[in-house]
């Protein structure tokens, strides 16, 4: 069996877990040449039985899955992957996995994006790097409005730092329910009230048909002049276009982005260069505990495939 260990982007999958354990089961190779065409990709996957994936990197699209014949596993980091069609891979019969994750990581990338933004930090940092010193005035948190889009696990840690900061904060989602609200200590308001009142919007949702596009032209109307964007969730829950527009006009005080319609993000994309866009490589999952977690879960379950025994098996129902 040949295993294959994809999107290590930083080469550092091989150090990062002892993968020893999955000798008694094939040969694991990490495969660095990516991205590439969905020829090249398919003439280079073609001969493993089990693929190793990150999240939202390489595409396993049903073109992709038919054109790997030895497939028999895909496992991927975290328990979902809306880069892998799961219907066509039930229809090869290739099982898919996911794994754990360490819950921490997105939140604190989510709280250093906001405060950076908050500060202008990347522009002072950037003064001083070139011999120059004050060049801006920064905003306060404390006393400010942080609204929340969706109150999950990760919403909910971020709601903690924003009130040790001194902040009010408030939520919405479609699912968001009032006992929820309160018990994790912030206001439950509608989707205008929130884009009205917050002096920044940080997005917490998971992407899908009816959070698609949410934050789409009328929503940044809605919000304050000079008010703040945050999103570490998807690219796509954002109207890309409606953003750049209202950047450019500079009705928003800024947007930092770790996410993208397309990723990795065009060299000449806007949000290179918008001044006011503090911009990241999805790096929100990208910390040492998280990759540890997930590529050991992503050992046990091949360990636990081989063995008949398949465990944290995603399928598209």
């Amino acid at each position: 069996m040949r295993i294959a260990v994809l999107d290590d982007w930083q080469r550092v999958a091989q150090g990062v877990v002892d993968w020893s354990p999955l000798a008694a089961v094939g040969q694991v190779v990490f495969v660095h040449d990516y991205p590439a065409d969905a020829d090249t990709l398919a003439e280079r996957l073609a001969p493993y039985g089990v693929i190793c994936v990150m999240r939202e990197r390489t595409l396993f699209n049903a073109e992709l899955i038919r054109r790997l014949p030895n497939l028999k596993l895909l496992v991927t980091g975290g328990m979902r992957n809306a880069a892998i069609d799961l219907k066509a891979a039930a229809a090869q019969g290739i099982t898919v996995c996911g794994g754990d994750s360490y819950r921490q990581a997105a939140p604190e990338l989510t709280w250093a994006l906001l405060m950076a933004l908050s500060r202008n930090l990347v522009q002072e940092a950037q003064s001083v790097r070139t011999g120059g010193w004050q060049t801006s005035l920064g905003s306060d948190l404390h006393g400010k409005t942080l609204g929340l889009l969706g109150l999950g696990s990760i919403g909910g840690t971020v709601a903690g730092y924003a009130k040790a900061f001194g902040m009010r904060v408030i939520a919405w989602s479609e699912n968001l329910t009032e006992e929820r609200a309160q018990a994790v200590g912030v206001q439950r308001v509608s989707k205008q009230a929130l884009f009205e009142q917050a002096d920044a919007v940080s997005i917490h949702l998971v992407l899908g048909d009816r959070t698609r596009r949410l934050v789409d032209a009328q929503a940044l109307a809605w919000m304050k002049p000079g008010a703040l964007l945050i999103n570490t969730s998807r690219g796509p829950i954002v109207d890309e276009q409606a953003l750049i527009a209202a950047l450019e006009a500079e009705r928003l005080g800024g947007a930092a982005l770790d996410v993208f319609d397309q990723e990795p993000l065009p060299a000449d994309h806007p949000f290179r260069r918008l001044p006011n866009v503090l911009a990241t490589p999805h790096i929100g999952y990208v910390t040492e505990n998280n990759y540890r977690a997930f590529f050991t879960a992503m050992i046990e379950d091949i360990i636990a495939w081989h063995n008949g025994d398949p465990v944290r098996v995603l399928s598209a129902n």
